[in-house]
């Protein structure tokens, strides 16, 4: 059985119901995505942050504070600051700031403020007679609509600039018909507003990638067949053309495009519409997450194990965490994406890395059915100092692909093409919801060389297919150890070849 066809009985056997266990409540015993749960727990500890039982903290955003407290925002719109979220046994306490928002998207902390993205504005919030709570709520920026529960607004972190810049999603998930829905709007530190791209459906977090261009997670659904990762640029379309009605209300980006052609490719449609962005990374549906929501770049120098610069990435309806990796070819971003660790207790809304380089979680089950059983929660995975044999970082060469691998490789498998499986695939791009992968190929392994330390692969393949997903099993592989990979697969997505 080839690669392509294995992950494709594996999405669709994912796509069902995974069976609860009674009195459980973790989502570690639950039907799995990779079925690796049991042994990811060897190598990064799961661990869960005592609430009080009257508290309800359904997290949203979060933002580390100078003096190592996190402040959380929830959706039901409070803003929590909590203290001893790096103890051994985290039991933190929670100090309430602020309260009476409204579904907290964004949240960063400057000069003793918080600036908090809320589904109507930007706003500032600051404590004025320092006795612990926000007294002044100062509107930064409402310069959107928001008239629908489901207009979402995801708000990044300071660029180098001093800007934020808000993703907002569309009027109930389909329509543009409040202001500037489906746009990226740039905040200024003054307040000033400038829309800067169209075309988005229902982003699920912004920020900044590991170089610092900034980018935003798109959400399977009408003319997005699958979760992807996607660029911000000024003047960028990103791929759904409901929002084409506010041109007129931002003459800095002058006509609409053309409407896309349903039914076409990306890649077919961005060669005709300059302005249309293509996917930086795909998350294949179901294998790599449904409803793929904030993420964070590990910068915690190692402390959180071998994947230094990378991204992180929650998924909501999976309860799971990924990774990912970008690279700029020929100006086009692309990139992979990897598993990491499944068995979370509720759905993923956002993630960041503490002080001492753990990843907090935080997220709800409201709204939407998601695999963890948990209603709220608030986890936290550390590194247990023990190195998996994974999959560190695939990268693109002119004629097929390096890979790079966490722990040296077994020179005997890994010099024999059969190790190395590939298949490719792309998505139909099209107005209806979600969408097949199509145009499957099985490239050739020509040649296989690996590095002197046996860290990394060189793969030499017959084609490299434009516009495709180049998906990795890697089952047979080991190392000098014996080990086998924690993660087989991986999938690459290919937007240009370096010359």
């Amino acid at each position: 059985m080839n690669s392509f066809t294995r992950l494709s009985m594996i999405a669709a056997l994912a796509a069902l119901p995974g069976p609860a266990q009674a009195g459980s409540g973790s989502g570690e015993d639950l039907g799995a995505t990779w079925g690796t749960a049991s042994r990811e727990r060897a190598y990064y500890r799961l661990a869960s942050l005592t609430i009080p039982e009257d508290l309800v903290i359904e997290a949203g955003a979060f933002a580390v504070l100078p003096d190592g407290r996190v402040a959380v925002g929830t959706r039901r719109g409070d803003i929590y600051l909590m203290d001893g979220v790096d103890a051994e046994k985290p039991a933190p306490t929670f100090h309430l700031f602020a309260t009476g928002l409204d579904e907290i998207f964004g949240l960063e902390q400057r000069a003793g403020d918080l600036y908090v993205t809320q589904s109507c504005e930007l706003t500032r919030l600051r404590d004025t007679d320092g006795d612990g709570r926000a007294d002044r709520f100062e509107t930064l920026s409402d310069e959107w609509g928001y008239a629908n529960y489901h207009e979402y607004a995801f708000g990044s972190k300071f660029d180098a600039e001093g800007n934020i810049h808000v993703a907002l999603g569309l009027s109930s998930s389909y329509h543009s018909r409040a202001l500037f829905r489906g746009w990226t709007m740039r905040v200024t530190p003054d307040g000033q507003t400038v829309p800067i791209a169209s075309g988005m459906r229902s982003p699920g977090g912004i920020g900044a990638n590991e170089h610092g261009a900034l980018m935003y997670i798109e959400s399977q659904g009408p003319w997005n067949s699958a979760c992807s990762l996607k660029a911000i640029t000024p003047g960028a379309f990103l791929g759904h053309p409901a929002s084409f009605n506010w041109y007129p209300f931002a003459p800095n980006l002058g006509l609409a495009p053309e409407v896309p052609d349903s039914g076409s490719r990306v890649r077919i449609e961005s060669q005709r519409l300059p302005e249309l962005q293509p996917y930086a990374v795909v998350f294949p549906y179901i294998r790599m997450g449904r409803s793929i929501t904030g993420f964070c770049v590990d910068r915690s120098g190692g402390r959180f194990g071998p994947f230094e610069g990378q991204m992180f990435l929650g998924d909501f309806s999976l309860s799971l965490v990924m990774r990912a990796t970008t690279e700029q070819v020929n100006g086009i971003w692309q990139g992979a994406c990897y598993p990491f660790r499944e068995g979370l207790s509720t759905g993923i809304l956002n993630v960041t890395f503490t002080d001492e380089g753990r990843l907090l979680t935080g997220g709800t089950n409201r709204g939407w059915p998601v695999r963890g059983l948990q209603p709220f929660a608030l986890e936290r995975l550390e590194w247990t100092g023990k190195m998996p044999f994974e999959i560190e970082r695939i990268s693109i060469t002119p004629d097929g692909f390096r890979v790079r691998f966490t722990k040296p490789v077994d020179p005997i498998t890994g010099q024999d093409l059969a190790t190395y499986k590939l298949g490719t695939f792309t998505h139909i791009y099209h107005a209806g919801y979600g969408g097949p992968e199509v145009d499957q190929t099985v490239p050739e392994v020509r040649s296989v060389e690996l590095s002197e330390d046996g860290l990394e692969a060189t793969l030499v393949l017959d084609e490299l297919r434009l516009g495709h997903v180049h998906e990795f099993d890697l089952i047979a592989l080991r190392a000098r150890d014996g080990e086998a990979l924690l993660h087989r697969d991986a999938y690459y997505t290919v937007n240009a070849i370096p010359r």
